[in-house]
C-alpha cells in the first residue's frame, strides 16, 4: 500500500490550524492518577484521530519517555515531580494509542545506566515505581475489563525485591489478556538484553539442547526478552536529543524513527499524529526493508522450537517463584 505525499500535505495543513485552534479552546483538565484511563479527547481531536486512521497506523509503538529531569529543572520542581509528570503524561499517552487502535505499547522507563544517578534520586524513583506497581495492581478489574497484558522486560534482578514481587504479580495476573500489551522497559538496556540472550544460547548448545547449527537470528530474537511481541514499527523519541540511548537496538532495525523535540511530559497528541503521519509517509520504504530482512532471519529447527518452548516455561516459572516469594 504506497501513500503519496500530496495525500499528506492537507493532513499536516489542517492538523496544524486544529492545533492552533485547540490552544485557544482547550482547558486543562485535572485527572485522576491512574494507569487505565477514560478517552478525554476532544471533538476537534477525534476528528484529527479519525483522519489519521484513514492511512495505516502502526501496531507496535515504542517511546523513549526523555525530558522528566528537564522538566523538573524548567518548572523550578524536583526531579522526582518531574518523573512524576512523566508517569501522568505515559498514562495519557496510552490512551491516545488506544484511540487510534494501537494495539500494544513499549516504554523506556529505567535504564541499568540510570542506576549511576545520585542515591537520592535512585531511591526516589525506585520508591515512585513501587507506588505504581501497587497502583496497577489495585486497577487489575480495570486491567481485565480492557485485556491489557503487562509485560515488564529487562533484568529484574537489579531490582528491590519487594519491586520484583509486584512486577511478577502484575506479570502474572495479565498474562492471558490479549487485547492491548504494554511493554515497561524496566532496569533495561539493549546490550544487556542481548548478552542475556547470547547466554541463553550458549547454555543451550552447551547442554546439548541445540547445536552450533541451530544459531539463527530468529533464535536469538526468541530469547530476548521482547520474544513474545512484534518489532516497533514506530519508535518515538521526545526531547529533541538524536540517539537510540541502548534501547530496543535489535528490534528497531526496521522500524520508521521520529524525534519529537518537546519534553516528555509535555508531549502531546499533536506530537504523536505528527509521528504517525511520519511513519504513514515513510511506510512504502519501510516493506520491502522488512521483507528483507525476515527473509534473512532464516528458520528455526525443531530443537530450536523445543528450547525455546522450555525457556519461556522456565521465565514464567521463575515469575511464579517471585509472585509468591516473601517481601
Amino acid at each position: 500500500m504506497t501513500f503519496h505525499c500530496a495525500v499528506y500535505f492537507p493532513k499536516l495543513v489542517v492538523l496544524w490550524i486544529i492545533s492552533i485552534l485547540h490552544l485557544k479552546i482547550s482547558l486543562p483538565s485535572l485527572v485522576e492518577m491512574s494507569w487505565i484511563r477514560d478517552s478525554t479527547l476532544s471533538w476537534i481531536q477525534l476528528l484529527c484521530v479519525k483522519i489519521i486512521k484513514n492511512g495505516r497506523v502502526p501496531k507496535h509503538v515504542a517511546f523513549i519517555m526523555d525530558g522528566n529531569r528537564r522538566y523538573a529543572k524548567k518548572n523550578n520542581v524536583q526531579k522526582v515531580e518531574g518523573h512524576s509528570q512523566g508517569f501522568e503524561k505515559l498514562a495519557e499517552t496510552l490512551q491516545w494509542c488506544l484511540d487510534l487502535g494501537i494495539s500494544e505499547v513499549t516504554v523506556y522507563a529505567f535504564s541499568i545506566e540510570n542506576f549511576k544517578r545520585s542515591q537520592e534520586e535512585v531511591d526516589a524513583l525506585m520508591e515512585l515505581s513501587r507506588q505504581k506497581f501497587k497502583q496497577l495492581l489495585c486497577e487489575k478489574d480495570k486491567l481485565m475489563e480492557h485485556g491489557v497484558c503487562i509485560r515488564i522486560i529487562g533484568n529484574l534482578s537489579l531490582l528491590p525485591q519487594d519491586i520484583q514481587k509486584l512486577i511478577a504479580q502484575a506479570m502474572i495476573l495479565t498474562k492471558d489478556n490479549n487485547k492491548t500489551f504494554l511493554n515497561v522497559a524496566f532496569a533495561y538496556t539493549a546490550r544487556e538484553e542481548m548478552a542475556q540472550a547470547v547466554q541463553a544460547v550458549v547454555s543451550g548448545v552447551e547442554d546439548g539442547a541445540l547445536r552450533v547449527s541451530d544459531v539463527t537470528q530468529k533464535l536469538l530474537s526468541s530469547c530476548m526478552y521482547t520474544s513474545t511481541s512484534p518489532d516497533p514499527e514506530l519508535l518515538i523519541r521526545t526531547s529533541g536529543e538524536v540517539r537510540l540511548s541502548d534501547y530496543m537496538l535489535w528490534q528497531v532495525s526496521c522500524s520508521c524513527i521520529y524525534f519529537a523535540d518537546v519534553l516528555w511530559p509535555e508531549f502531546s497528541i499533536w506530537h504523536l499524529l505528527a509521528a504517525i503521519i511520519k511513519f504513514q509517509r515513510s511506510y512504502a520504504q519501510l516493506v520491502p526493508v522488512c521483507q528483507a530482512d525476515e527473509m534473512a532471519n532464516g528458520s528455526c529447527s525443531e530443537r530450536s522450537s523445543v528450547f525455546q518452548t522450555r525457556l519461556a516455561a522456565s521465565r514464567l516459572a521463575t515469575l511464579e517463584e517471585l509472585s509468591h516469594a516473601i517481601s
